[in-house]
């Protein structure tokens, strides 16, 4: 099925006006002014990765193309848990009815960027999870639609997927009205995604009505110039219709007040941008959010460093200083991701968290951050005073209900 782009860019990452890949060496690296010297690992994972940089740029496999195979699934299978970290809130099931995503972030998690192979959607993916709902009703879980994809991209939306998902949900509500279920919703739709209806006639804010007092939409964003951004989010939503998303959410009375900021990248960290962005989370409505800061194996860092470069040289050179150096290769997240440096972690959450509080934000923080950079249990408290918990899920969700930590 051929896809038909909703957000169209005015140039892509084919087409950035005298842009020419390198391979990343120890001589690139101090041409450019690193100062730290990675192991011989780091520099072979930088190479490997801006050999394949060049090879996709040249075949024009770099960002996803405008189709989606549509497939069948087993709708008495399981859903996965959502638990990267060994410490996730365990009742957490995935809901990603495609393999592969059509929003194409260069920075992604999931695929390390890579996006060469096919799109495939499961048009009976909702059957799956009202059989899911029913068999898991008891218990006080979510379900998170999507970590693994865009919840409502092209492939779920041309096809009507996410319509049906939605229904899905609806319909066990309907049926089971003190279900303990509820949905999780991260995503970078803008409000074109939430206006588009299926054959019936409904929208996704249609639906998403439907589901209130049952669900939360977190509108997922990042912090770099929208320059930048559209060349590494090739086919996402603009932030001002992101906004403009979550707006219509609230005036539809749907909880809507939360924000995941990812992927954070350390060399765009100013006074002046971090002043804007919680500007715009305020102006917004926006009460909460979880930083989280990009993630990446060095074979992704090779190319999206080179992006970055093209835009500025030294935020490049910042980028590798965050990363690269041996003493950081242990600092380690989802599916084994480098973080940034430590200690630049620790002093960077803390001056957010601290920024947010002068505009009326609170800060969620994950339990493997906390630990993993030893953010003492004084300074920011898995459950916080919005009652918002690790990613964000709004725990007041399940009225009341014990929190459970």
């Amino acid at each position: 099925m051929k896809l038909s782009a909703i957000y169209s860019r005015e140039s892509d990452v084919y087409s950035i006006l005298g842009f020419t890949p390198k391979i990343i060496d120890r001589a690139y690296l101090k041409d450019i002014g690193v100062t730290i010297s990675p192991d011989d690992d780091t520099m072979e994972g930088l190479r490997v990765g801006s050999e394949n940089f060049i090879k996709r740029l040249e075949a024009k496999t770099v960002i996803p193309t405008p189709n989606v195979e549509i497939a069948q699934i087993d709708v008495n299978s399981e859903l996965e848990i959502h638990n990267y970290t060994s410490r996730c809130p365990t009742l957490t099931y995935e809901v990603s009815p495609v393999r592969g995503c059509f929003v194409g972030c260069l920075y992604c998690l999931v695929t390390d960027g890579v996006h060469e192979q096919k799109l495939i959607a499961y048009e009976n993916y909702d059957e799956l999870v009202y059989n899911h709902l029913k068999s898991h009703k008891d218990n006080e879980h979510y379900y998170y639609f999507s970590p693994k994809t865009e919840a409502f991209q092209e492939a779920t939306l041309q096809t009507g997927i996410a319509h049906k998902i939605l229904r899905a949900f609806i319909r066990h509500f309907d049926e089971y009205p003190e279900s303990k279920c509820r949905v999780f919703i991260a995503s970078k739709a803008g409000l074109e995604h939430l206006l588009i209806k299926d054959d019936t006639g409904e929208s996704i804010i249609d639906l998403l009505c439907k589901l209130r007092g049952k669900m939360q939409f977190n509108t997922s964003l990042s912090i770099m110039p929208d320059n930048v951004r559209a060349i590494v989010e090739p086919y996402s939503a603009p932030i001002r219709d992101r906004m403009a998303a979550v707006r219509l959410c609230q005036e539809k009375n749907l909880l809507s007040n939360s924000a995941l900021v990812q992927p954070i990248f350390p060399s765009f960290l100013s006074k002046k941008l971090t002043a804007e962005f919680f500007t715009m989370l305020k102006e917004n409505n926006i009460i909460n959010f979880k930083p989280e800061f990009l993630t990446v194996c060095m074979e992704n860092l090779a190319w999206i460093g080179q992006l970055l470069g093209q835009h500025d040289k030294e935020l490049e050179r910042g980028l590798y200083e965050f990363y690269l150096a041996p003493e950081n290769k242990d600092h380690r997240k989802q599916r084994g991701r480098t973080a940034p440096n430590r200690a630049w972690c620790l002093d960077t959450i803390r001056d957010l968290m601290l920024e947010a509080k002068t505009y009326g934000i609170s800060t969620s923080i994950c339990y493997w951050v906390r630990n993993e950079i030893g953010i003492p249990e004084s300074m920011i408290p898995i459950i916080n005073e919005n009652g918002f918990q690790c990613l964000g899920y709004q725990r007041k969700l399940f009225e009341e209900s014990p929190i459970c930590i």
